[in-house]
């Protein structure tokens, strides 16, 4: 067995936000038209890398429930044609806008893409609704550089534990 730190982080206003241009070969698009396996496999295309596996064994039917529900969102990051990232915002409530999924593809990792998509995702989730709080989550088993762009881009942490996998 293995400890994994998961560090639980917050933005409390839109001003808090430190945000990167997006350069001109990165284009960003919200996937109006849901379609649950399309987040599927964004989640494995970025995922299969980082040990997610929290959603590996999902039915159709899960997916179509989680993906095509009215509080998710999901955003394509495209680099010369090319699938280079995604982003999933969820609606917790009224009041909480979650980072739900954030990643690059292998390809793209090294590109400086990464703040650039984490200031994309911020911005988009201060825009949805009227929320008072964003939050998103990451472990020690994420990119080396996550926890430091979560931070860089305006993010605190507010809680942090540590489980065995």
């Amino acid at each position: 067995m293995s400890e994994i730190t998961i560090y639980y982080l917050e933005m409390l206003s839109a001003e808090s936000h430190q945000a990167k241009p997006l350069p001109p070969d990165l284009t960003v698009t919200e996937a109006c038209i849901s379609q649950y396996q399309v987040n599927r496999m964004l989640y494995q295309l970025v995922g299969e890398d980082w040990e997610w596996n929290d959603k590996a064994g999902w039915t159709n039917e899960q997916w179509r429930k989680y993906a095509e529900a009215d509080t998710l969102r999901t955003w394509l990051a495209y680099n010369q044609g090319s699938v280079a990232g995604f982003f999933e915002l969820k609606q917790i409530d009224p009041q909480t806008n979650e980072l739900a999924y954030f990643g690059l593809a292998q390809k793209f990792i090294g590109k400086g893409f990464g703040g650039v998509l984490l200031s994309v995702a911020i911005t988009e989730a201060w825009k949805w609704g009227r929320p008072e709080r964003l939050i998103v989550n990451t472990c020690s088993l994420d990119h080396p550089n996550a926890l430091a762009n979560y931070k860089a881009r305006g993010f605190s942490i507010y809680e942090t534990k540590t489980v065995l996998a």
